[in-house]
C-alpha cells in the first residue's frame, strides 16, 4: 500500500520551521515562561488565532495542489485536511476534560496551569511525530492493520458511551503511584517549578506529578486519535499537520472551556459517536469508500448536535468552576 504524499519535502521543512517558530513565540515572546492566569479573553484571542492559521495553511494547501496536481487533488486533500483536523480538534476535547480533572484534583493555581500545559503541548507533538510515522509505517507494510484500527476504534467508541459519566479517581492512577513510591514529593508549590534542591537532596514538587499525568493522558489519546485520522486519510504530510494544529490549539482551548465544562456534558457522547462512526467508515473501506465530504458532513452534524443538546439541557445551569 502506497503512503506516498503529494507535497514536496519543502512542504515538510517548511512546516516544521513554522511550528517551531511559533512555539518560540510562545515560550520567549509572549510569556509562556511567565506565570499567569489566562483570562477568557486572551484564551478566545488565542483559539481565534489557531482557527484561523488552520484554515489559512488549508487555502495555501489548495493554492499549491490546484497550481501543481490539480483542482481535484487540490479539493480532495483540502477536504481530507478538514475532515481530519476536526476529528483530531474534537478529540481533544475529551483531553479537556482530563486536564480539568487532574488540575482540579491536584488543585494546582491557575496561573502554574499555562506553564504545565506548554511543556505537555511539547511532549504531545514529539508522541504525536513518533506515532504517526509508526502507524504510516504500519499500515504501509500491513494494509489489514487498517482492520485492527476500525476494531479498536469502534470498541473505544463503545467503551465511552457506557462509561461517559464514570468517576475516575485519580489516586488510583498506576502512574501517580510509582511516582509517588519512587520519588520525593513536596506537599507544597514551589511557583512553576517542577524540582527543588532541599539539603542537597533533589525534590519533586507536585506540579511535576501533573505534568507526568497531562503527558500520560496525551499518549493515550494519541491512541485513539492517530487511528482515526488514518481513516480519513493515509497521506502522511495530512495525517501530521491536522494532528499537530489540533494540538497547538489545545492549550487556549482549555482555558476557554475550563469554568464550562459542566455545560458540556453530552459532548462525551457526541465524540464517542465519532469515534464509532470511524471506526466504521475504516471498516467497510474495501467494500464501500465514505466520500470524504459525507464524512466531514457526519462528523459536524454529529459534534454540533451534541453540543446544542448540552447546551439546551443545562441552560439554567450555573457553569462548573
Amino acid at each position: 500500500m502506497e503512503l506516498a504524499s503529494v507535497v514536496t519535502p519543502a512542504f515538510w521543512v517548511g512546516f516544521i520551521l513554522f511550528v517551531l517558530a511559533m512555539l518560540a513565540l510562545d515560550l520567549f515572546v509572549l510569556g509562556g515562561k511567565k506565570a499567569h492566569t489566562v483570562s477568557a479573553r486572551e484564551a478566545l484571542a488565542w483559539t481565534g488565532v489557531w482557527v484561523t492559521l488552520s484554515l489559512c495553511f488549508a487555502g495555501l494547501l489548495w493554492w499549491w495542489l490546484d497550481g501543481t496536481a490539480g483542482r481535484t487533488v487540490a479539493n480532495a486533500k483540502v477536504l481530507e485536511y478538514l475532515t481530519g483536523y476536526l476529528i483530531e480538534l474534537s478529540l481533544s476535547v475529551d483531553n479537556i476534560f482530563v486536564f480539568i480533572m487532574i488540575f482540579g484534583f491536584f488543585a494546582v493555581p491557575s496561573q502554574y496551569q499555562r506553564r504545565v500545559l506548554v511543556y505537555g503541548v511539547l511532549g504531545a507533538i514529539v508522541m504525536r511525530a513518533i506515532m504517526i510515522l509508526a502507524g504510516a509505517w504500519l499500515v504501509q507494510q500491513f494494509h489489514w492493520v487498517l482492520y485492527l484500527f476500525g476494531v479498536f476504534l469502534v470498541v473505544t467508541g463503545f467503551k465511552m458511551l457506557i462509561f461517559a459519566d464514570a468517576e475516575s479517581d485519580l489516586n488510583k492512577n498506576p502512574v501517580l503511584g510509582w511516582l509517588r513510591d519512587h520519588l520525593r514529593i513536596t506537599h507544597e508549590y514551589h511557583g512553576e517549578k517542577f524540582t527543588v534542591m532541599k539539603d542537597g537532596v533533589r525534590w519533586f514538587t507536585p506540579l511535576f506529578l501533573v505534568l507526568m499525568l497531562i503527558e500520560t493522558s496525551d499518549v493515550i489519546f494519541a491512541v485513539d486519535s492517530i487511528p482515526a485520522i488514518f481513516a480519513i486519510t493515509t497521506d502522511p504530510f495530512i495525517v501530521f499537520t491536522s494532528n499537530i494544529f489540533a494540538i497547538m490549539g489545545l492549550r487556549s482551548l482549555y482555558f476557554l472551556l475550563a469554568d464550562l465544562n459542566g455545560r458540556f456534558h453530552l459532548l462525551k457522547y457526541g465524540l464517542a459517536l465519532v469515534l464509532v462512526f470511524v471506526g466504521v467508515k475504516m471498516l467497510i473501506v474495501d467494500l464501500y469508500k465514505v466520500p470524504i465530504g459525507l464524512a466531514l458532513g457526519i462528523v459536524a452534524l454529529i459534534l454540533v448536535s451534541s453540543v446544542l443538546a448540552s447546551l439546551a439541557a443545562t441552560r439554567n445551569r450555573k457553569p462548573l468552576t
